[in-house]
């Protein structure tokens, strides 16, 4: 089995479903008691989330790179980002580590493609719903349309993630405001959802929308295990 280089800690909320998701994955294959084998690097968020909010973003990648670069020093196989929103600026870290990243939206889309879908609605934080990394990869890549809130919509997201998912804040209130969101985005033709941000997963439930959900979260930590356990 290869070994995952996980840059986790943003929020250290959601890369703990990675750890998670990563060995259930293992052990659904593979039985017993076999589990992945991972090395984590946790980023302090508060470090990041300001790099983020100041515009910053080279200084933030910087830190990636470098992080990653001590993962494959400890001997990790291929990269795992635990972000979304941080695959902005991920373009550097193939080149410096010198290892494949194991990018979020290629197994997203290809669930989404497989399932046969054609529009989806994407919820992520404001960097991910307005910036093309993301929509761009999605749209010119696999063909997908991509629909994002109105702005008030938007900021509704963007600040539950920030204000209470990443501090492990879950509140009925919010859950509602989110699958209020997500109706709107049916009406205006999205036919499936995209848990564009790696905490989302911990307030939507599919259960509660009227599209089918696609959590981007557990749907890359079992491609990371499925790259990994590969001969």
């Amino acid at each position: 089995m290869k070994t995952l280089g996980l840059l986790g800690g943003m929020s250290w909320e959601s890369t703990t479903t990675y750890y998670q998701e990563i060995n259930r994955r293992v052990r659904h294959v593979q039985g017993g008691l076999h589990s992945a084998r991972c090395i984590v690097f946790s980023f302090d968020f508060a470090e990041i989330e300001k790099l983020q909010h100041e515009g910053k973003w080279d200084e933030a990648g910087a830190l990636l790179d470098d992080a990653a670069s001590k993962l494959k020093l400890a001997g990790a196989d291929a990269i795992v980002l635990c972000t979304n929103t941080m695959h902005f600026v991920s373009h550097g870290i193939e080149r410096i580590s010198q290892l494949p990243l194991i990018h979020i939206v290629d197994p997203t889309a290809d669930s989404i493609l497989k399932a046969g879908f054609k529009s989806v609605g994407l919820l992520g934080t404001r960097f991910t719903m307005e910036k093309d990394f993301y929509k761009a990869r999605l749209a010119e890549k696999y063909g997908l349309r991509v629909i994002v809130p109105e702005d008030a919509g938007r900021d509704t997201v963007h600040t539950i993630i920030y204000n209470e998912l990443c501090n492990g804040i879950i509140t009925e209130t919010s859950r509602q405001s989110y699958y209020n969101i997500i109706e709107e985005l049916a009406k205006a033709g999205a036919e499936c959802l995209i848990l564009g941000c790696t905490e989302i997963g911990l307030l939507v439930e599919e259960a509660g929308c009227p599209i089918p959900v696609f959590d981007t979260t557990k749907i890359h930590a079992i491609a990371a295990a499925d790259w990994a356990m590969e001969s």
